[in-house]
């Protein structure tokens, strides 16, 4: 009885923190539609993915998506304001008639495999690895490409680019960390792009919320892609599955061990009938056994027996 009490004071703690959460939730985002509002699974997956972690460094562009800096100097995004900006970059991505007119570019690695996977759920081109200087302004170029849309991984790595699309007016959104330049940049999300969780995070709520405004997705279910498939892997970490998944098949593979003699089947040959003995064969005795004794007293041995 005495433990009710407190039992009951710390349900109503969490639901008071709970609503106390909701509200804050719900006066950060208070300039989107309720239809657009983040889940709390959303925000979960978004601090489980580091999303917020800056840099110790800052650039003057950014100082309104910082909300503080901690002790040990590195920065913290706000997470409020990186989720308005996946917002609105979404519903640029869907203003464009043809996906194919919108290009993911990723110089780092940890985006190549994220710029893969949305180019293929959204129907966009992707550029993974280097970029070719001259792709959107050199017309003799094989790889000539006139998007109207430019999607950035990180605006430093990928500055080529960017600096390209200001020549030819392509509109740019980028993901942007506290210390990256916004120079020629439309549309910053701020978020931590030097994480392979972290920008594998962005760009499948990125593509999700694509999809749901052109209707392919609905609302009310969760998608059925999982964003593991837009995190980068290493080569090593896959030779090494791989490697594991082969010598799992093979045990699996290995055919049984066959015997060549045929073990008879002994419950079924017994009838219940003990065989008799055999009789032993007699032991053969020599000639003249039965006159040993008699032969024995007249030895010289036994004779000096008895006389001793």
């Amino acid at each position: 009885p005495d433990a009710r009490p407190s039992l009951c004071a710390s349900k109503t703690g969490t639901t008071s923190r709970l609503h106390n959460h909701l509200a804050i939730m719900s006066n950060a985002f208070a300039a989107l539609p309720a239809v657009l509002h983040p889940k709390e699974e959303d925000i979960q997956m978004m601090l489980s993915a580091r999303v917020q972690d800056g840099t110790r460094n800052s650039d003057s562009g950014m100082e309104e998506y910082i909300w503080r800096r901690r002790k040990d100097g590195l920065h913290i995004l706000n997470i409020g304001k990186t989720w308005e900006k996946i917002m609105l970059a979404a519903r640029v991505i869907v203003a464009i008639e043809n996906p194919e007119d919108v290009v993911a570019i990723s110089a780092r690695p940890w985006g190549m495999r994220a710029v893969l996977k949305f180019a293929h759920y959204t129907g966009a081109q992707s550029i993974a690895g280097r970029f070719t200087p001259g792709t959107f302004t050199n017309q003799i170029t094989k790889q000539f490409r006139e998007p109207r849309l430019l999607i950035v991984t990180d605006p430093r790595t990928d500055s080529q680019a960017v600096r390209e699309s200001s020549y030819v007016n392509i509109p740019v959104i980028a993901f942007c960390d506290s210390d990256s330049p916004l120079q020629h940049v439309d549309i910053a999300i701020p978020a931590n792009n030097k994480g392979k969780h972290s920008i594998g995070l962005i760009y499948w709520l990125l593509a999700r919320e694509v999809l749901r405004l052109r209707g392919s997705v609905s609302r009310t279910s969760d998608w059925d892609v999982p964003v593991d498939l837009f995190f980068h892997r290493d080569i090593e970490e896959l030779k090494k599955t791989e490697e594991e998944q082969a010598a799992k098949m093979e045990e699996q593979a290995a055919p049984a061990p066959v015997y060549d003699e045929a073990i008879p089947d002994v419950a079924a040959g017994f009838s219940g009938v003990v065989p008799p003995a055999e009789e032993a064969e007699p032991v053969p005795v020599a000639a003249g056994g039965q006159e040993w004794a008699a032969a024995g007293e007249s030895t010289p041995a036994a004779a000096a027996a008895e006389q001793w």
